[in-house]
């Protein structure tokens, strides 16, 4: 009867714990003062593999599409035993680096606390939607190589480099085919070229570049295909393990998150995540 018990109440802890992620704060904060805006929403799965995806919902660099392309992808991503880690980053609002400092400091921020929730430090990888693409695609372009040693903050010790990417209809470039609004809003109306080419990820891509995952509509508008289709050529250039699917409708959101290609994604990633080791096959 005790153990029946037990496990009852283990059953519903475990049901609490998908259902109501934990809230933190990205950043510690001295008593009476005012949150910066920017927090990590922690979904843990029922049998946790040991690995976790910080997620970056996108919405142009102007909003948060926190639902479908945030908490809804990390109880996806639970079922498949990964800690989801939906980020909810700060808006650029004429600061550029502002978003990537958040992203940086949530891969930070898993990292830190890795061993309390049962993950694994080097299987922590960065997943975005759109603006939120380029967001994780800049995170995995843009990282000191051993975290930064000196830096008097001790979060700013531990690595920001993804152990890899997954990038769902990404704005990667800022160049010819970028999203205007994403642009604009990240980098202003006037931008500095070299920020321009700086925020090209394509053109950032080095040995170090972790594995990236890219999926693509051809018939997206907004956010045009040639977005992976430049990063996955620059990956190949310099030998970096990735995969580009691209699918043969849905648009931008891909019908609305559902649907053929919505699904094939989501099962072409799954299967990409075992064959670079983070899942088991």
């Amino acid at each position: 009867m005790k153990s029946l018990i037990q496990i009852s109440l283990f059953s519903i802890f475990s049901s609490i714990v998908c259902a109501n992620p934990e809230k933190i704060p990205l950043r510690d904060l001295i008593q009476g003062e005012k949150t910066d805006g920017a927090y990590i929403y922690l979904h843990r799965p029922e049998k946790p593999n040991g690995s976790a995806i910080v997620i970056c919902p996108g919405g142009g660099y102007r909003g948060l599409v926190m639902g479908a392309e945030g908490h809804g992808i990390a109880k996806w991503l639970n079922e498949h035993g990964i800690t989801g880690v939906v980020l909810q980053y700060r808006l650029p609002k004429g600061r550029s680096f502002i978003p990537l400092d958040d992203a940086q400091r949530a891969i930070r921020l898993v990292r830190h606390r890795g061993k309390e929730w049962g993950l694994n430090g080097n299987r922590i990888g960065i997943m975005g939607f759109s603006a939120g693409g380029h967001l994780a695609s800049t995170a995995a372009t843009h990282f000191p190589k051993f975290g930064q040693p000196p830096a008097k903050d001790p979060f700013d010790r531990i690595s920001c480099r993804p152990d890899f990417a997954v990038l769902i209809y990404p704005v990667v470039t800022m160049g010819k085919h970028t999203h205007v609004g994403s642009k604009r809003n990240l980098l202003g109306n006037n931008p500095d070229p070299k920020m321009v080419e700086l925020f090209s990820n394509e053109k950032q891509v080095t040995k170090d570049t972790p594995p990236i995952f890219m999926a693509h509509a051809v018939d997206d508008r907004p956010v045009p295909p040639e977005n992976s289709r430049l990063l996955y050529a620059a990956l190949k250039k310099e030998g970096i393990p990735s995969k580009y699917m691209e699918l043969p409708d849905g648009g931008h959101g891909l019908n609305g998150y559902k649907g053929p290609s919505w699904d094939a994604w989501q099962k072409g990633s799954i299967q990409w995540l075992k064959e670079i080791g983070i899942l088991s096959k």
